[in-house]
């Protein structure tokens, strides 16, 4: 099975945390499917056991519920990280302790 033949599209893309409300929809079928590619080619355990779990949920008489959503963001929208650190982003200055340093300001001399 390719990746345009998978019930949820970009499947391999999809976060952890958005795995579990997107597979909801997925009948026992669709979700065996996602299961099969999974253990084929990413194998990531995080992955399965939230596909297993479903699939155990499908097993016990859980219904499929809402649609698979074709627009939804996959990234939370939120302020990019700076590239590079400048004197805005930089931390405090840090004083190396006195330990045999008379000339320390952090530690003036009685």
């Amino acid at each position: 099975m390719t990746d345009t033949d998978l019930p949820l599209p970009d499947f391999d893309h999809l976060p952890l945390g958005n795995l579990a409300e997107r597979i909801r929809p997925l009948d026992r079928t669709q979700l065996q499917a996602l299961l099969d590619h999974e253990q084929a080619h990413g194998d990531r355990l995080p992955v399965l056991e939230v596909l297993r779990h479903r699939a155990e949920a499908l097993d016990a008489s859980a219904e499929p519920s809402g649609s698979v959503p074709h627009d939804l963001p996959e990234v939370a929208d939120g302020v990019a990280a700076p590239e590079q650190v400048s004197p805005d982003t930089a931390g405090p200055t840090i004083n190396p302790p006195s330990h045999g340093v008379p000339t320390n300001p952090a530690q003036p001399r009685r």
